[in-house]
């Protein structure tokens, strides 16, 4: 799991900013699908530049609440990024 979140960072650092607006809405929805399977509460939306910190944090926490399948979800995250 780690080695693929530290894959998805690498691959949005890469992406120019235009890119990364468009790609956001696939980020930011699983950001929220984590939240919801973790806090059950909403993130706010801080804009493509937090919102990779923000996976990073939900991700460890989903990992630690023992959410199936994520690291499957963060390749199939990356793959979808530009």
């Amino acid at each position: 799991m780690s080695r693929e979140l530290e894959r998805v960072v690498r691959r949005w650092r890469e992406l120019p900013a235009d890119r990364a607006l468009a790609a956001s809405g696939a980020v930011r929805e699983v950001v929220q699908d984590l939240a919801d399977a973790t806090a059950g509460a909403p993130v706010p939306e801080l804009g493509p530049a937090v919102l990779i910190d923000q996976l990073r944090v939900l991700v460890w926490d989903a990992a630690s609440a023992g959410v199936p399948e994520l690291a499957d979800r963060l390749a199939d995250l990356r793959r979808a990024l530009p």
